[in-house]
C-alpha cells in the first residue's frame, strides 16, 4: 500500500514501463504529494490555504535566472496579478534523484545549493526543504538511451517486459546494461548530508529546514519500488514524517507565532 508520494512515483514508473532519468518525471508527483499531506497534517498551514493566504505552484522559477526552478512554490500571491511571487514565498520544496547515473550526484548537489543560495538571497525566512530519490539498485537497464533508440518494435515487443521481472531482459539487452558500484548508493547519500541545514528560528542561518533522503530500487527490469529494507539504514516513513513534520514547525514559527 502506498504511503508516501515516493510510492506514487514508483508506481508511476511501473505504469510507464520505465524510468527516464532524463525527464524528472518524478519531481511533480512528489511535490502534490508532499503539498496535500501538509494541508493533511499542518493545521495553520491548511487555515491560511483555506482562507487564500497562500496559494501553491509547481515549477516556478526561482530568483537568480540560470533556469533554476522551484518545483514546489507555497506562498501569498501577488496582490496584483494573484500569481507567485519571491517576495511572498513561505515554502519551497526541491525534488532530485540520483537513480541510476552516480556521477550526476555532484551536479544534483550543486542544482540544491545554488537553489537555496538564490532564494536565501532575496527570502531568508522561507521554509525550504529537499528531497532526493537515490537508487540502489546494482546494475540498471538504460532504455531511454540505449534501447528504445535502437529497438523498431520497442512499443509492442520490448515495452511490455519492462518492469515486469523478466530477467531475460539483462541477456536481450546486455549493450544496455549499466552497472553501479557497490558503495555508489553510501557515497551518494553521504554527499547529500553535507547540504547545510538549520533548526526553526535560525532563519539568519543558510540552509535547508530539511533533506529526505529516500532509498528506490529502479532498474527497469524488475518491478521498482521505495527500498525500506536498504542497508543505508534510512526509515523511508519516518523520514518523510519528520519532513512534513519539520516543515510544519519551521511554518508555524516564522508566520504564527
Amino acid at each position: 500500500m502506498s504511503t508516501t508520494p515516493f510510492d506514487q512515483v514508483m508506481k508511476a514508473i511501473r505504469q510507464a514501463g520505465y524510468h527516464n532519468h532524463r525527464q524528472p518525471v518524478h519531481s511533480d508527483i512528489v511535490s502534490e504529494g508532499v503539498f496535500q499531506d501538509l494541508l493533511q497534517s499542518c493545521a495553520p498551514l491548511k487555515r491560511d490555504y483555506d482562507d487564500g493566504v497562500i496559494k501553491h505552484w509547481l515549477n516556478i522559477s526561482a530568483p537568480g535566472g540560470r533556469g533554476r526552478r522551484l518545483d514546489l512554490f507555497v506562498g501569498e500571491p501577488d496582490p496584483q496579478t494573484g500569481g507567485p511571487a519571491i517576495e511572498g514565498l513561505r515554502i519551497g520544496v526541491e525534488n532530485k534523484s540520483v537513480m541510476t547515473a552516480h556521477r550526476n550526484r555532484t551536479s544534483r548537489f550543486d542544482d540544491l545549493s545554488e537553489t537555496l543560495d538564490a532564494v536565501y538571497r532575496v527570502r531568508q525566512e522561507a521554509v525550504m526543504a529537499a528531497t532526493v530519490l537515490v537508487g540502489v539498485a546494482e546494475r540498471v537497464l538504460n532504455v531511454p538511451d540505449r534501447v528504445k533508440p535502437r529497438e523498431e518494435d520497442f512499443e509492442t515487443t520490448v515495452l511490455p517486459r519492462l518492469s515486469s521481472g523478466d530477467q531475460r531482459l539483462w541477456e536481450d539487452f546486455e549493450y544496455a546494461v549499466s552497472p553501479n558500484r557497490p558503495k555508489d548508493p553510501e557515497v551518494t547519500v553521504a554527499r547529500f548530508r553535507k547540504l547545510p541545514t538549520r533548526s526553526p528560528g535560525h532563519t539568519h542561518v543558510r540552509g535547508y529546514d530539511f533533506v529526505a533522503i529516500v532509498p528506490v530500487y529502479v532498474n527497469n527490469v524488475d518491478p521498482p519500488r521505495v527500498d525500506r529494507e536498504t542497508k543505508l539504514g534510512i526509515d523511508v516513513d519516518g523520514e518523510y514524517a519528520l519532513m512534513l513534520e519539520a516543515i510544519c514547525r519551521a511554518y508555524k514559527a516564522r508566520w504564527h507565532a
